[in-house]
C-alpha cells in the first residue's frame, strides 16, 4: 500500500515538474509580437494611431515627447475584450540599448494610476505618463502586456 502510494505520489511530482518547465520554456521562447515598420509609427489595426489592438482592447499613444532622458507620452484605452483591467505595470519603455524602463512619477507631470477595472467597452483616459531612458537614440518601443490569460499576449510600439 506504501509502495503504490509512493508511485503516485512520485507520478504526481514529476507531472507537476514538467508541466513547470514547460510553461517556462514557452515563455522564454515566446518572441514578441511586432507592430512596427516605415513610418515613424504605424497602427497594426487600429486608427488612429499610434496605437495597437489585441482582441478587443485598445492602447493609444498620444502627444510623444523627448526633453533630455524623458519620454512623455499620453495613453488611453478601450477595453471591449475578456481582459477586465489596465495597470501602469502593463507598460514599459525598451530604449535602443534595450534597457527597459518602468514608469516614473518623479518627474513634474509624471503620473500613473491605480489598477483600473473596466466595463466592457470602456475607454479610461487620456493620462500623462513618462519613462526614464538610458539612451537617447531611437528608436523607442513601448511594450504593452495586457493580462488577457496565460500565453497572451505582448504587443509593441515601435516610436522612431
Amino acid at each position: 500500500m506504501i509502495r503504490r502510494l509512493f508511485t503516485f505520489l512520485a507520478i504526481g511530482i514529476g507531472l507537476t515538474l514538467a508541466a513547470v518547465v514547460g510553461v517556462t520554456a514557452y515563455q522564454a521562447l515566446h518572441a514578441p509580437l511586432q507592430a512596427s515598420s516605415g513610418t515613424p509609427l504605424v497602427p497594426e489595426n487600429c486608427s488612429p494611431g499610434p496605437c495597437v489592438q489585441v482582441q478587443g482592447f485598445t492602447l493609444w499613444l498620444a502627444e510623444i515627447k523627448v526633453d533630455g532622458d524623458l519620454v512623455t507620452m499620453q495613453v488611453r484605452f478601450k477595453n471591449s475584450s475578456p481582459a477586465t483591467h489596465a495597470s501602469p505595470e502593463d507598460l514599459t519603455l525598451i530604449d535602443a540599448s534595450r534597457h527597459v524602463s518602468a514608469l516614473i512619477t518623479d518627474a513634474p507631470g509624471c503620473k500613473t494610476w491605480t489598477r483600473h477595472e473596466f466595463n466592457n467597452g470602456a475607454i479610461f483616459g487620456p493620462i500623462s505618463i513618462c519613462f526614464r531612458v538610458f539612451n537617447l537614440a531611437r528608436p523607442f518601443i513601448v511594450r504593452w502586456t495586457p493580462d488577457l490569460g496565460l500565453f497572451c499576449c505582448e504587443k509593441e510600439i515601435r516610436l522612431s
